[in-house]
């Protein structure tokens, strides 16, 4: 039976429950689209009424493009991948995947493609030359400040503020940022929100150890101690960090989390393996995956009008709590009362 209104590709995307790009795939006879999904569709515009416009010409693929020099946040890329995938299947569509740092591939597929997601430090020039082709394109990672560009990304400042809350909850009056190599915005984005909780108490000390990550720690804590200070906490900037620090910790005879509690930053796979488990802050990247693939699908069917701004979509991370972290033995419950106006006690070695 035929709709009584006109039928469009939205109508039979929202029939079948894909997208409307899969839709254009589909009966344009393109690529990526299983047989299954196809044939779904082709009933429904049947079974709808549809009648294909004449002047209607199929959309491009859309492609993943990795950059493929930054080891430090490969396993988060992965959980990206994952995640978009994961949403293109179920949406009954196929990506195109790549990894490279060349300025002109990411230009000519710029070109060629519907629509880009964006993941890792690419070159400033080549993305502004990608965008200057109208093409839709959502970036995962860290962007310019007021950066004319679509973004998904996690929450490393709450991140940073929320772990350092959960250690002054626990009683933890002098606690360690373990920043490790300096200039990675997000180990400085979680520095950032861990200050501002801890300028709130006045009897909390929060210590910043800086140093190169080869057998770097041992060095910074040394001078620390050294300086008659003791953080009976450790926030790693990130979980490779915290496997060294507990490692060197439990060398020198400390028992964690009996003597001191240590939090990493990501949730990936070291951090379940290491004995004690490691509590730490998840980084949803597979739901960051899809809800950049929704978004930029949703960029596709409905392009960006001049003068309309650039969406920022935040994925919430959350405190994995395992067996690495716990009360603090010799300090007060964390009844403080937190104040403003207080003169930071950030100390950095």
């Amino acid at each position: 039976m035929k709709s009584r209104g006109r039928v469009t590709l939205q109508t039979i995307a929202r029939e079948v429950g894909l997208s409307k790009y899969a839709v254009s795939r589909s009966l344009s006879g393109k690529s990526g689209v299983s047989d299954e999904t196809r044939e779904r569709i082709r009933e429904a515009a049947q079974r709808l009424g549809y009648s294909k416009p004449a002047n209607q010409v199929a959309s491009g693929d859309i492609a993943v493009v990795f950059h493929d020099l930054d080891p430090v946040n490969s396993e988060l890329y992965m959980q990206i991948q994952n995640g978009v995938q994961a949403e293109a299947h179920r949406l009954g569509m196929a990506l195109r995947m790549l990894w490279t740092h060349s300025q002109g591939q990411l230009q000519e597929l710029a070109h060629t493609c519907a629509g880009l997601l964006l993941v890792g430090p690419h070159d400033r020039e080549a993305i502004r030359a990608a965008m200057a082709t109208g093409t839709p394109i959502i970036r995962f990672g860290w962007v310019d400040p007021l950066e004319d560009s679509d973004q998904v990304s996690g929450t490393d400042h709450e991140a940073g503020q929320a772990v350092i809350q959960y250690l002054v909850d626990l009683g933890h009056r002098s606690i360690a940022y373990v920043y490790g190599t300096p200039g990675y915005r997000g180990r400085r984005e979680r520095f950032y929100g861990a200050r501002e909780i801890a300028e709130r108490y006045p009897n909390v000390v929060l210590h910043v150890l800086q140093f190169e990550e080869q057998n770097g720690f041992a060095d910074a804590y040394r001078a620390l101690k050294d300086k008659g200070d003791r953080p009976t906490a450790f926030f790693c900037a990130h979980d490779g960090l915290a496997l060294t620090v507990v490692s060197e910790l439990l060398g020198q005879g400390y028992r964690i989390p009996d003597d001191v509690s240590v939090v990493g930053f990501g949730d990936f796979s070291p951090a379940k393996q290491i004995s004690p488990p490691l509590t730490t802050v998840r980084m949803e990247g597979q739901e960051c995956g899809a809800v950049g693939l929704r978004l930029l699908l949703e960029r596709i069917e409905n392009p960006r009008q001049p003068g309309t701004p650039a969406r920022r979509v935040y994925v919430a991370s959350r405190i994995v709590e395992r067996r690495s972290s716990g009360p603090c033995k010799g300090g007060a419950h964390p009844s403080d009362q937190a104040v403003s106006r207080q003169e930071p006690r950030i100390i950095s070695v």
